[in-house]
């Protein structure tokens, strides 16, 4: 058996980082800057959190409240997917988008998820 190094694991903050490059490129969407923000410190292992499959969506809730939230929500099922699939960090963005909806929101993600999917050119 291979023993596993620090290196191999991403931070909670390398995986939300990387989430929100793939779901916000520019830096324009306010909310998932703030989601960005709230994880911007999070240096221990991805793996360390107790509830990585509820942890990402609470926050993007919580920032998002009442405001239209697909980015941040696209946000959240990235970093989520990436927490468990952590050796995929490097895959193609699209890619990336494709299989966090699916694996968060199955084949008939909710129309603000499709529609933001389709703005970001991606096929669900």
């Amino acid at each position: 058996m291979r023993t596993g190094s620090p290196a191999e694991t991403p931070t909670v903050a390398a995986v939300v980082r990387r989430a929100v490059a793939i779901c916000d490129p520019d830096g324009d969407d306010e909310l998932i800057v703030d989601f960005l923000l709230a994880f911007e410190d999070r240096d221990e292992p991805v793996t360390a959190l107790d509830e990585r499959e509820r942890t990402f969506f609470e926050t993007a809730e919580r920032i998002a409240g009442q405001l239209p939230a697909a980015g941040v929500l696209m946000a959240a099922a990235v970093a989520t997917y990436l927490a468990f699939r952590r050796d995929e960090i490097g895959d193609q963005d699209d890619d990336l988008l494709r299989l966090a909806a699916r694996a968060e929101f199955g084949e008939n993600p909710p129309a603000d998820i499709l529609i933001w999917l389709q703005d970001a050119g991606v096929a669900v």
